[in-house]
C-alpha cells in the first residue's frame, strides 16, 4: 500500500470495523434511528467527515440485514476513497454496487443534491431496486430521474431532485440542467444543488461519452431545397476522376475536376465564392454522407427513418442526429424524408457538466493508465483498491498477424480448442461489422454461440451473466454488457475458467484492459489472448507513416510465399507498432477531448452570464425589471442615434412602427421636431418610449400580472437570441476548424468570433426587450387572465 492515501483510508477503514459488534448489536429500530440522529449532529454543525466511521458502520450492518450482503474490508476501502472524491479502481467483480451504498449514503444525509450516475437508464433502475431498499430502510429518500421503459409517463422531476439520492443517466443530467435554464419561474426549475456525484464506470462516461457535446435542439430553420439535388450530383461522380479519400477513409474532397463538374451541372461559375458558399456547403455534405457514412455500421434505416450506431458497440443510439446538415445528407442518400434542420438552443460538454459538482468521484475497473487525464481535467485522482482475493488471470502476449484473414483464422482455431475443454469463452470485437462476421465463421463451424449487438441493455445483461457457464461461447462488441460480471459455474471453474479473446486492439490500453478484466474475477481462474494485424483500422489509421511500407511488403512476401501468411509475426518491431499505433490514437483521442473542452470553456462564460441573468430575473422585484427596461431603451436609443445616416424622417419613422408603437402618427413629427439633430431624436425617442411604458398599467392594472408580464418580456428576449448565439457558435466551431490552413489557431479564432457575437447578441436582447414590452398584443380573457402575443 504505497498510496499515502490509500493508507489513510486504511486507518479509517479499521475504525469501521471495530464500530460495527456495536451496531450489529442494535435492534432494527436502534439501527434505523441512527440516520435521524447523524442529522441532528449535522444541523448542530458537526462535519460530516467526522460522521464517517459511524455512518459506515450503520450502512455496513444495513446491507447485511436488509440485502444479506456483507461488504469485504477492500469495498470499505473503495466507499472511503468515494467519499473523498476519488477515482475508485475497483477491478470487475468486485462488487462496485454495494461499495457506492456508504458514500452515497452518507452524502444523502445532507439532503439534496447527491447523484449516482449510469451509463443507461436500465442500469440506473436496477442499481436503484437492488440497494436503494437499504437507504429507504435507513430513513432516506431515493428516486430514479429516467423513466424505466418507452411505456412509462414522464417522470416527476420535482418529485425525483427533491430526493436525498437519485439514480440517473449522464445525458438524462445533461438534458434536465439545459431544460432547466429554459425555465420561465423558478419552479419550474428542478436541479438547485449539485453537491455529490458517484459516477459508476467513470472512464467510459468521462473519457469515452466526452468526445460528444450534449446538445438540445428546437427551433426548425428554413428548410433547404438542395439536399436533394446535391445528392443526385454526387451519385454521378467517381472516385480518383471527381473526388479523393485519405488513405484512413475519414476524409474526402473534390478534386479540380469535380469542381469543374458541379459548375456545369449547376449552371454557374466560380462555385468556391461567397455568393455559391450555401451550395458548395450541401454538395460537401453530400460527398460526406455519401462516401464516409456506411449503411450498417455509422446507422440503420428503420421505418423511413435514420437511426445512428455506435460504432464500438452497434447501440442505437434513438434521439440522437448528427449537426450542421450531415443528418439531413443522409437522409437524401437513404431517399427518406428529410428533417428540419433545427438549431441548437443550448449545449454543455460532460467535462464541463460534472465540474459543477462540490465533490466528483467515480468507480471504474480500468482508470490508472488514464489517471494524468482525470486529474488534469477534472482534478481528480485515481486510487487503485486491492482486490479482495490474488487475481489468478494469466494474460497472454499479442499474437501479431500479416492479415485480417490468417489473424482471425487462428483465433478461431484457440476457441475450438477451448471449447473441447469445456471452457466458456468470451470473443471480444471493436466493431459490429467484426462481431457479425465473427458470428458467421462460428456458424460455419457449427460451433453453437450468443451474439451481443445493438441489442436492448437488458438482453445484453442477461447474455453476459450467462456467458460463464461450461462451453458458452459469446461474441460481444466492445463495450456490451458492461456493468454486469461473468459469474463461473463449477465446471467452468475446473476446466481453466474464462477465456478472453480480443481480435484486434481497441482505442487505447484502457479499454483493452477493460476486456482483460472479464476473466479472473473474484479469484477465478482465467486467460486472455489478443489476436492482432498489420491491417487493422487502429494500424491503417494510426501508425507512424513508415508502416504503410512495410505492411505492403509483408502483405507481398505472404502472397509470394516468401513468407508463412498463417504463421505469426515473431519479431519484436511488430508489437512496437500495434503499441504505438495504439499510443497515437490514444493521444489523438486525449487532444479531441481538450479541444472540445477548450471551446466549451469559451462558450461555458457566456452560458453562465446568460443562466445567471435569467435566474436573477426569475426572481425579480418590479423596481428591478423597470431598471432593466429603463437600461434597454437607453441602449436602443444611443444605438440609433449613433448612426448618422438614421437621422432623417423615413428612417425614423421606419424604426418607431417596427420597435416602439404599431399605430404612430407620423403627422406630428414635424411639428415635435424642429430639426433632426441627434439631440433631439434622442430626447424625442426617450418621451415616445417612455410615454409607452407608462401607459402599460392601465392595461394590466393587476400588479402580480404586471410583475408576470415584464418578467416573460424580457426573458423571451434572453431566450430568442441565446437560442441564436448557441447555434452560431455550434456553427462557428465547425468553420474556424478550417481556418488553421491559413497559419490561424482555430482556438484563437473562435474566442475572437465568440466574443463580438455575445456583444451584437447583448445589443439584440436590448431592443428585443423594448419590442417584446411595446409591441405585444394583450388579450384580457373572461376569467380574468391575460393572452400575450409577442412581436
Amino acid at each position: 500500500m504505497r498510496d499515502k492515501n490509500l493508507r489513510k483510508y486504511k486507518k479509517i477503514a479499521d475504525k469501521i470495523v471495530k464500530l460495527l459488534p456495536t451496531y450489529k448489536s442494535m435492534s432494527n429500530e436502534e439501527l434505523r434511528s441512527q440516520t435521524a440522529l447523524f442529522k441532528e449532529q449535522l444541523k448542530n454543525g458537526k462535519k460530516l467527515e467526522s460522521l464517517l466511521p459511524m455512518a459506515y458502520a450503520v450502512v455496513l450492518e444495513a446491507d447485511r440485514r436488509v440485502l444479506g450482503l456483507e461488504p469485504y474490508y477492500v469495498q470499505i476501502l473503495g466507499g472511503i476513497a468515494l467519499f473523498f472524491g476519488n477515482v475508485a479502481e475497483m477491478k470487475t467483480g468486485e462488487g462496485k454496487t454495494l461499495t457506492a451504498t456508504m458514500p452515497m449514503y452518507l452524502r444523502g444525509l445532507t439532503g439534496k443534491g447527491n447523484f449516482l450516475i449510469t451509463s443507461n437508464s436500465y442500469l440506473a433502475w436496477r442499481d436503484a431496486e437492488e440497494v436503494g431498499k437499504v437507504y429507504s430502510w435507513l430513513g432516506l429518500s431515493i428516486a430514479v430521474g429516467v423513466a424505466k421503459d418507452a411505456t412509462e409517463e414522464e417522470i416527476d422531476k420535482e418529485l425525483v431532485y427533491a430526493s436525498d439520492i437519485v439514480y440517473t443517466t449522464h445525458s438524462a443530467l445533461g438534458f434536465d440542467y439545459l431544460f432547466d435554464n429554459l425555465a420561465t419561474t423558478p419552479e419550474e426549475q428542478y436541479l438547485s444543488e449539485f453537491n455529490f456525484v458517484l459516477i459508476d464506470e467513470i472512464d467510459a462516461i468521462l473519457l469515452d461519452m466526452a468526445q460528444t457535446p450534449l446538445i438540445i435542439s428546437g427551433a426548425p430553420k428554413v428548410q433547404s431545397n438542395l439536399y436533394e439535388t446535391s445528392d443526385w450530383f454526387i451519385k454521378s461522380l467517381s472516385e480518383g476522376d471527381d473526388y479523393l479519400t485519405s488513405e484512413d477513409k475519414r476524409n474526402v474532397w473534390f478534386t479540380e475536376e469535380g469542381i469543374k463538374k458541379a459548375e456545369e451541372y449547376f449552371g454557374i461559375e466560380e462555385i468556391l465564392t461567397e455568393q455559391w458558399k450555401d451550395l458548395y456547403r450541401h454538395l460537401v455534405l453530400a460527398l460526406r454522407a455519401n462516401i464516409l457514412l456506411l449503411i450498417n455500421r455509422d446507422y440503420v434505416v428503420e421505418e423511413g427513418e435514420i437511426l445512428l450506431l455506435d460504432e464500438a458497440n452497434g447501440r442505437k443510439l434513438i434521439g440522437t442526429k448528427l449537426q450542421a446538415g450531415l443528418h439531413q445528407a443522409i437522409e437524401a442518400k437513404e431517399g427518406v424524408e428529410i428533417t428540419n434542420e433545427t438549431r441548437s438552443m443550448g449545449s454543455i460538454t460532460y467535462q464541463n457538466l460534472f465540474k459543477k459538482f462540490k465533490i466528483l468521484s467515480g468507480m471504474t475497473g480500468t482508470a490508472k493508465t488514464d489517471a494524468e487525464e482525470f486529474r488534469d481535467t477534472y482534478n481528480v485522482n485515481v486510487v487503485q483498491i486491492p482486490t479482495n482475493k490474488p487475481i489468478r488471470r494469466e494474460d497472454h502476449s499479442d499474437e501479431v498477424y500479416v492479415t485480417n484473414k490468417a489473424k482471425v483464422l487462428a483465433s478461431l482455431n484457440i476457441v475450438k480448442n477451448a471449447l473441447n475443454q469445456g471452457r466458456p469463452v468470451l470473443v471480444e470485437t471493436g466493431s459490429v461489422s467484426m462481431s457479425n462476421l465473427y458470428s458467421l465463421l462460428l456458424l460455419q463451424q457449427k460451433v453453437p454461440h450468443n451474439l451481443l449487438n445493438a441489442t436492448t441493455v437488458a438482453k445484453e445483461s442477461l447474455i453476459v451473466s450467462e456467458a460463464g457457464r461450461k462451453g458458452a461461447v459469446t461474441v460481444a462488441t466492445s463495450m456490451a454488457g458492461r456493468g454486469t460480471d461473468i459469474k463461473l459455474d463449477p465446471e467452468a471453474k475446473e476446466s481453466g475458467g474464462l477465456l478472453v479473446v480480443g481480435t484486434e486492439r481497441m482505442t487505447s490500453d484502457r479499454i483493452d484492459n477493460q476486456l482483460r478484466g472479464r476473466a479472473g474475477r473474484q479469484g477465478d481462474p482465467g486467460d486472455t489472448i489478443f489476436f492482432v494485424s498489420m491491417e487493422d483500422k487502429i494500424v491503417v489509421e494510426s501508425a507512424p507513416k513508415w508502416v504503410a511500407k512495410s505492411r505492403k511488403s509483408l502483405i507481398d512476401k505472404a502472397q509470394t510465399a516468401e513468407i508463412e501468411a498463417d504463421e505469426p509475426l515473431k519479431e519484436k518491431k511488430y508489437d512496437k507498432i500495434i503499441s504505438k499505433s495504439q499510443t497515437n490514437r490514444k493521444n489523438q483521442e486525449i487532444e479531441s477531448r481538450k479541444n472540445i473542452l477548450e471551446y466549451d470553456e469559451i462558450i461555458s462564460v457566456q452560458r453562465e452570464k446568460i443562466y445567471a441573468t435569467r435566474n436573477k430575473v426569475m426572481e425579480s422585484t418590479l423596481p428591478f425589471l423597470d431598471g432593466i427596461i429603463d437600461t434597454a431603451a437607453s441602449h436602443v436609443i444611443a444605438g440609433f442615434v449613433n448612426d448618422k445616416a438614421n437621422l432623417d424622417k423615413d428612417c425614423l419613422i421606419d424604426f418607431i412602427y417596427n420597435n416602439i408603437q404599431y399605430n404612430f402618427v407620423p403627422f406630428s413629427l414635424d411639428e415635435e421636431l424642429e430639426n433632426y439633430s441627434k439631440k433631439s431624436v434622442e430626447t424625442f425617442l426617450r418621451q415616445l418610449i417612455n410615454n409607452r411604458i407608462k401607459q402599460i398599467p392601465g392595461i394590466i392594472p393587476d400588479e402580480f400580472q404586471l410583475l408576470y408580464f415584464k418578467r416573460i418580456a424580457v426573458l423571451k428576449a434572453i431566450d430568442a437570441m441565446w437560442v441564436e448565439q448557441s447555434d452560431n457558435l455550434q456553427q462557428l466551431k465547425s468553420v474556424v476548424n478550417g481556418r488553421s490552413w491559413g497559419q490561424h489557431k482555430p482556438i484563437y479564432e473562435f474566442q475572437l468570433e465568440a466574443r463580438r457575437s455575445f456583444f451584437e447578441m447583448k445589443d439584440e436582447i436590448w431592443l428585443n426587450i423594448l419590442r417584446n414590452l411595446l409591441l405585444s398584443d394583450l388579450v384580457h380573457k373572461a376569467d380574468g387572465s391575460i393572452d400575450v402575443d409577442f412581436p
